[in-house]
């Protein structure tokens, strides 16, 4: 496998493609390290994450997916199919009523109904949420080689390594890292810490993210905090424009807040909720614009 954009080689950590030679087929291994036939040989898929539905119908497999949860929207055909249950509270008699021959989970799915779903002999295949932007395309090429979708994660990776490239040559040599406060959606000032990957999103997209130094991936901070910390720009992870506009408003009504120099500046940017939010190919969408949010000059 060719080297990677990231600087290593996926191969080594992935395994070597999958192998068709007298029949044999390599298993792939989930994150978990537990082996599952490779090559397309799974009909009948249930997701259990929006992230894990929306790779596997952009890589084509999307026909073989019966099950998602009710909050895999993405794409429009995703809505159609049969629904599970939520990320967190999965309902394990329908997804046993599918009939699969492969579950696909990821970090966040409770432990307790994965091991339940094992013992009621459905294969469960397990992947995990890294705290940076890499791995995203081991995901997306694990998902490939079990679905016998090889060729189409490849593709798909070389298109996020693209536009990586992309945001690389466009602030290569900036002068000046913004101090960014990302607000995640809802109420409250719920943020990214030092696990999460949106922290990695923000540097690798010349940013400086003003929570990076605290611990967890998700956490929330008291208005003292973001005073003191006094961000250049603070980006809303929104769902519409509208909700955009009800979150930068209240941050302007806010007494406390005026002396911010985001606040007094109307430095606010808008990245996409559902993008930015799922670990998935539409996430590299959501890197370009928070590039072009950071450093509008280089673009």
């Amino acid at each position: 496998m060719r080297r990677r954009l990231f600087g290593f080689i996926f191969a080594g950590l992935l395994g070597s493609r999958a192998i068709f030679s007298a029949g044999f087929q390599e298993a792939v291994r989930d994150d978990l390290g537990n082996a599952f036939p490779a090559a397309g040989s799974y009909r009948r898929i249930v997701s259990l994450a929006p992230n894990i539905t929306e790779i596997i119908f952009t890589l084509g497999a999307g026909g073989r997916v019966v099950g998602v949860t009710r909050f895999c929207d993405f794409p429009p055909e995703a809505r159609l199919k049969t629904k599970i249950g939520g990320f967190l509270d999965p309902n394990l008699e329908a997804i046993r009523a599918l009939d699969p021959d492969l579950v696909v989970a990821f970090r966040g799915n409770p432990l307790e109904a994965l091991d339940r779903l094992k013992s009621l002999g459905l294969p469960v295949f397990i992947l995990d949420i890294g705290p940076d932007l890499e791995a995203v395309p081991r995901t997306i090429e694990k998902l490939g080689r079990v679905t016998g979708r090889i060729a189409e994660a490849d593709r798909l990776v070389s298109e996020i390594e693209e536009k990586i490239r992309r945001v690389d040559r466009a602030i290569r040599g900036v002068a000046t890292r913004p101090r960014v406060f990302l607000k995640l959606q809802g109420e409250g000032l719920w943020t990214c810490g030092r696990e999460s990957y949106l922290t990695d999103m923000i540097g690798r997209a010349g940013g400086l993210s003003v929570t990076a130094g605290l611990p967890k991936n998700w956490l929330e901070i008291g208005a003292e905090r973001l005073i003191a910390d006094d961000p250049d720009l603070i980006v809303v992870l929104a769902r519409s424009g509208d909700d955009f506009d009800r979150t930068r408003a209240w941050f302007e009504a806010q007494p406390a807040f005026r002396s911010l120099r985001a606040v007094r500046d109307g430095r606010f940017g808008l990245l996409d909720e559902n993008a930015a939010s799922r670990f998935g190919p539409r996430l590299f969408d959501a890197f370009e614009s928070l590039a072009r949010l950071l450093h509008p000059d280089r673009f």
